[in-house]
């Protein structure tokens, strides 16, 4: 059998590990899930080989190039790859299936690795998901999860994957909570090709027998723009409505906000852009609040002035299912309660 192979991304299920050979900027904007980094050309490296080729000559890039690569091959093979057994079965992939992926491929495999090569590298990759991501959401069927902000919607998500469910948590993707507030502390967001990426490799694996659960959201979270198909698919699926008391709801987001109890001055500047929308003497009073520590106070005028009419516009305007959606009624939002109210959600 040849070795290396050519394969197609339909195969990386073939493989027990996936090898990303660009280098460390590239890897850092988006790669397949699950795979490593070992960069055959370094950031510096690249811009060198690079500039070497336009202002010389290709020969005298490809001289360099080949030199560079060949020594990050070896340092490879004497670190990250020092353990392999070998029955690995590694799949090598660079930005378009040239070179650098040729080069650390040939050696895998003079080494006596089983080893698989992505016909058209990154750039293929990335064109089926872009198709994926536009077809495979018309096959599922979503359940989405809907209720005010601090209702547990993201908590149910969570109890009901504990639970053997299918979910996609686009905010844990997303790594942002979705709202004005939802960045989440030292934990800045993947770039938008890595956000659909993960979204991707959730969208290929679900049954599509079985229903999948999703947090209802808007066009955008935090920074990264929802799949547009994802999103339309979403807002026509039928809902499933959380309610649950003020108070509880006060009571989630102290939690899941601690941050901000830790930081007033953080949360003062993350209202600002609010004043538009409240004035000067309601963004004043909310400041003063969080400066003088006034918490539960706060955290339910925010509910009722700020966050629960904003979510009666906009979610009631693009769900379209939700005045049929099946209600559940929380007194109280931690995960035992959570845990009850899975036959309702189920």
């Amino acid at each position: 059998m040849q070795n290396p192979r050519v394969v197609t991304v339909s195969q990386l299920s073939d493989y027990n590990e996936i090898v990303d050979v660009r280098s460390p900027a590239e890897y850092a904007e988006d790669h397949i899930p699950g795979a490593i980094s070992a960069p055959v050309l370094d950031d510096e490296q690249r811009a060198r080989v690079g500039t070497l080729y336009s202002q010389e000559s290709p020969f005298a890039a490809k001289k360099l190039g080949a030199a560079l690569i060949a020594r990050n091959i070896a340092h490879h093979l004497d670190n990250l790859f020092s353990g392999k057994p070998k029955q690995w079965k590694p799949l090598v992939y660079c930005w378009r299936g040239g070179q650098r992926s040729g080069a650390m491929a040939h050696v895998l495999a003079q080494v006596g690795w089983s080893v698989g090569r992505l016909d058209g590298g990154y750039k293929s990759y990335r064109r089926q998901v872009l198709a994926d991501l536009d077809s495979l959401p018309g096959k599922l069927h979503f359940r989405v999860v809907c209720g005010p902000t601090g209702s547990g919607k993201s908590r149910l998500l969570r109890v009901l994957q504990a639970q053997g469910a299918q979910v996609l948590d686009l905010e844990a993707l997303a790594q942002h909570r979705g709202s004005l507030l939802g960045n989440l502390p030292n934990e800045p967001q993947p770039a938008q090709k890595m956000f659909e990426s993960r979204i991707w490799d959730m969208l290929r694996r679900f049954d599509q027998n079985q229903p999948v659960f999703v947090e209802a959201e808007s066009k955008k979270i935090g920074l990264l723009g929802m799949p547009e198909q994802l999103l339309q698919k979403m807002r026509s699926s039928e809902c499933l409505l959380i309610e649950a008391p003020v108070a509880a709801r006060v009571q989630l987001l102290m939690e899941d906000y601690a941050h901000f109890l830790n930081d007033p001055a953080l949360l003062v500047k993350r209202l600002t852009p609010l004043l538009p929308l409240h004035g000067r003497q309601v963004l004043d009073h909310w400041q003063q609040l969080a400066e003088q520590g006034e918490w539960p106070s706060l955290v339910e005028k925010l509910l009722l002035q700020h966050y629960d009419p904003a979510y009666q516009r906009s979610t009631a305007h693009n769900f379209v299912q939700l005045d049929a959606a099946r209600i559940v009624h929380l007194d109280r939002l931690d995960d035992a309660s959570l845990r009850a109210s899975i036959s309702t959600a189920l």
